[in-house]
């Protein structure tokens, strides 16, 4: 799983750094980024839900890890 560590970074730069990781991973596959700051769970979430990627936010000591799930290829219908 990839980690990526944005604590002390300001917005946008959490959500900018996800958004790059998130590239370079299989679909299905998982990220994990640390972050301080407060507007991220609102920019991840939105983008995570934009995009369809899975989203679990988990509080820590002095920030918070977010859990992101990479979406797969839109599947198309056989029929």
């Amino acid at each position: 799983m990839t980690t990526v560590d944005a604590r002390g970074l300001a917005c946008p730069l959490p959500l900018a750094l996800a958004k790059r990781a998130i590239e370079v991973i299989a679909p299905g596959e998982g990220l994990v980024l640390l972050a301080t700051d407060p507007e991220a769970p609102i920019d991840l979430a939105a983008w995570a839900a934009a995009d369809g990627h899975g989203f679990e936010e988990r509080p820590r000591d002095g920030f918070s890890e977010f859990r992101l799930t990479k979406s797969g290829p839109p599947r198309l219908d056989p029929g």
